[in-house]
């Protein structure tokens, strides 16, 4: 069979699931994984998404695995009627201006290189997201949980490194308003942590992504131990971004389904994957912040193909703590 003909099959047979049992529709409210879902993460784990073959598929599977089933317009509307939120000279500040790429670059930290590289400079990006449309979805937000403050244990506000968030969301759906629902449930429920003002999450999943390669290479650990180097140094954007600090936009996007479909805690094991992935050569360096501060080109399939061997590697203990580190809020 031709490598034209695979991702045609490949497509069929997420469509075929998608339209057999209309997966997820009576399950979502449970919290339940029914087995169509089930299919899904299997033949994502296995083949990948083939959006090239059918575009539809990625921003189906993507509400599927989010549990988005509603979309209720006017409420979208509502909050985009109201303007401004309290924070949108910060929005503004943050959310990359496209046309000035190359002249603002030292205006923004390492956190936002991210966004330069990785986004604003992929053609397809940047012809079909716009700055407005990023500044409407997090006024959005804002005004959303600025309504649910008072019924919901952790509050949320725009904080740094959410725009390189939203951006994926507004680039693979086909609207705003399926954007703005998915982004919504994916930062409330996926990664709530990841995005308080003091970055909990962020922090939490550093430490553990030191713990864990400390586990599976004790090696490379002491090798960058032993020239001060810890994963709050170097690994900073990967974790706050999911990995979406490194180009190309198309794999990153093939991780990030993967990331839908078994948690964002495994983002921490793809971290430690690229980091496997050039190990040769940060071993042999005697500087190899040289090399970290700039990851190699994504490949999203042995990225994943070394995340999933590393979970077997990992003590129970850690890897429980591993999955909890999103979202878990620890009783003070």
């Amino acid at each position: 069979m031709s490598a034209h003909a695979t991702v045609q099959a490949t497509a069929h047979s997420f469509n075929k699931i998608l339209n057999q049992s209309k997966v997820a529709s009576r399950s979502r409210a449970s919290g339940e994984v029914d087995d169509g879902t089930k299919k899904l993460r299997r033949l994502i784990l296995v083949e990948g998404i083939p959006s090239t073959a059918d575009p539809t598929l990625r921003p189906r599977i993507w509400k599927i695995l989010l549990r988005v089933s509603d979309l209720p317009a006017k409420t979208f509307m509502e909050y985009v009627a109201r303007g401004p939120c309290q924070v949108r000279e910060k929005i503004r500040n943050d959310t990359f201006r496209f046309d000035e790429a190359q002249s603002s670059l030292s205006s923004y930290n390492l956190c936002f290189f991210p966004l330069v590289s990785t986004l604003a400079t992929d053609r397809g990006f940047k012809e079909r997201v716009r700055e407005d449309m990023l500044v409407r979805l997090l006024d959005a937000f804002v005004w959303r949980n600025h309504d649910r403050q008072e019924t919901h244990q952790l509050g949320f506000t725009y904080v740094q490194g959410m725009n390189v968030l939203a951006a994926p969301f507004l680039y693979t759906m086909p609207s705003e308003l399926e954007a703005f629902f998915c982004f919504s449930k994916f930062i409330e429920e996926s990664c709530p942590l990841y995005v308080q003002p003091t970055l909990e999450g962020v922090h939490r999943g550093l430490k553990l992504l030191d713990r864990c390669l400390k586990i599976v290479d004790p090696e490379l650990f002491a090798h960058l131990r032993s020239k001060n180097l810890s994963a709050e140094i170097y690994a900073f954007p990967s974790v706050l971004t999911l990995c979406a600090c490194t180009p190309p936009l198309n794999q990153v996007l093939q991780l990030w389904d993967f990331l839908l479909a078994f948690g964002v805690h495994l983002n921490v094991l793809c971290v430690i994957a690229q980091l496997l992935l050039m190990r040769e050569e940060v071993m042999k360096s005697s500087s190899p912040m040289r090399l970290l501060r700039t990851f190699p080109d994504l490949e999203a399939l042995p990225v994943i193909g070394i995340a999933v061997t590393l979970v077997r590697d990992l003590p129970t203990e850690l890897y429980d703590e591993l999955v909890r580190h999103p979202y878990e809020v620890k009783a003070s």
